[in-house]
């Protein structure tokens, strides 16, 4: 079994924005969510293992569906935060390079918002481990919809500093899933998703990413206070508009080693 791990960039951000983390991130579209529900079969008898499940933006939406849901997670402080947010949930320490579960329990793998922070080189076969041999993995972002004017502003703010984060470059993921002879071709769909905020919101949504959560003091204040400059003239409550990719990907019967990778927005 490998070694658990959980990305430093990762792990220190998260840790200190838990709370932030739930109260500002937007949910996944019901239209997304209800395409991922007839296409991966989520029904009462189906058991999902919700992987990086964080504070449970996704686990609850799975949880309505009826089907079982375990959600891993690594961190204390997001653990804490999805059990009192999701209930109906069964929760358990755990990373993606060494799930605490048996081989096959799982019809459908779920990662969201996390898939690009695993060491996919041990990550891809203990995904494979634990899903049945008709399994799913499904990976799931919501991200900025930069033909938006604010969003492409915010944009330029925060990219110089994401660019020290190596796994944070664009679909780094893609090329090792891809070779990997564990899984089958992905299935993408993409779907609207608007989230109505307020100028407090923006900032603190860009106070929860990850990479900015771990700048020093006065980095951090300066960054954020230029995201609330930009943002100090929009009306209230204003359109943040995202798009929600989901991609499908069915369990290989190919026992064989894939190769791994480097661990989008933390």
């Amino acid at each position: 079994m490998a070694a658990r791990w959980v990305h430093p960039v990762a792990a220190a951000g998260f840790s200190s924005t838990a709370d932030l983390y739930e109260r500002v991130r937007p949910s996944y579209p019901g239209e997304a969510i209800g395409w991922l529900a007839d296409r991966a079969r989520l029904v009462p008898g189906t058991t999902v293992v919700d992987v990086g499940a964080g504070t449970g933006k996704l686990t609850r939406l799975l949880i309505a569906t009826g089907a079982r849901v375990v959600a891993v997670e690594p961190l204390a402080e997001m653990r804490a935060a999805l059990s009192a947010a999701v209930p109906g949930a069964d929760v358990v320490e755990g990373t993606a390079e060494e799930l605490p579960l048996p081989d096959g329990v799982a019809d459908v793998v779920t990662c969201a918002q996390a898939f690009h922070w695993f060491a996919l080189d041990q990550a891809l076969p203990e995904l494979h481990r634990v899903l049945a041999p008709d399994g799913l993995l499904v990976l799931i972002w919501n991200t900025r919809d930069l033909e938006d004017p604010l969003q492409d502003a915010i944009e330029d703010l925060v990219s110089p500093f994401r660019a020290t984060v190596a796994s944070q470059r664009h679909d780094a993921w893609r090329p090792p899933l891809e070779a990997s002879p564990l899984f089958g071709t992905i299935e993408q769909r993409s779907f609207r998703n608007d989230q109505l905020v307020s100028v407090d919101d923006v900032v603190e949504r860009v106070a929860s990413t990850s990479f900015v959560a771990v700048l020093a003091e006065d980095e951090r204040a300066a960054l954020l206070g230029r995201v609330r400059a930009l943002v100090a003239h929009h009306e209230r409550p204003f359109s943040f508009p995202y798009r929600t990719d989901v991609y499908v990907l069915p369990r290989s019967r190919d026992q064989g080693a894939g190769p791994g990778g480097t661990p989008n927005e933390g």
